[in-house]
């Protein structure tokens, strides 16, 4: 089954993946923090150069510094981002889940519109009452360019 476990619990799991796409969105590294735990890992594979990033300090501080190159209208705008639950699995205090991502931004190496989706794949525990990503692994499903 792709949403097992308390409904309360899936709904807070989807609120954390809102959060993700809100803090996108908006450019706000406050708000987009609050969805990691302090001792996370973020898995880019399909950026060599980025790799992954380990702890929610670094994992923020990568975020902040990707988010300067990525938008739209010259970065005068922020990419537009949403994502989507394809499945959330809560066991107890453990969750596993799957996001799809839909992005639409500018190339940072030359302008070109992108739209892009992407998938998540998430390891989540909750946390003095609250959830949060423990690990996520981001890779991309498709892109159309210009």
């Amino acid at each position: 089954m792709p949403f097992t476990g308390p409904l309360e619990d899936r709904i807070a799991i989807r609120e954390l993946m809102n959060t993700h796409a809100h803090g996108v969105m908006t450019r706000d590294a406050a708000v987009w923090a609050t969805i990691w735990a302090d001792d996370a890992y973020w898995e880019l594979p399909e950026y060599p150069d980025l790799g992954g990033f380990s702890g929610k300090d670094v994992i923020v501080s990568g975020w902040i510094e990707s988010m300067k190159v990525y938008g739209l209208n010259k970065m005068d705008k922020p990419m537009v981002y949403f994502m989507e639950p394809g499945s959330i699995e809560v066991e107890g205090n453990k969750a596993r889940a799957v996001a799809y991502t839909h992005e639409l931004y500018e190339d940072p190496a030359n302008g070109e519109l992108v739209r892009g989706h992407g998938r998540y794949d998430d390891e989540l525990e909750k946390r003095g009452g609250n959830w949060v990503f423990t690990r996520r692994e981001y890779r991309i499903l498709h892109e159309q360019r210009g």
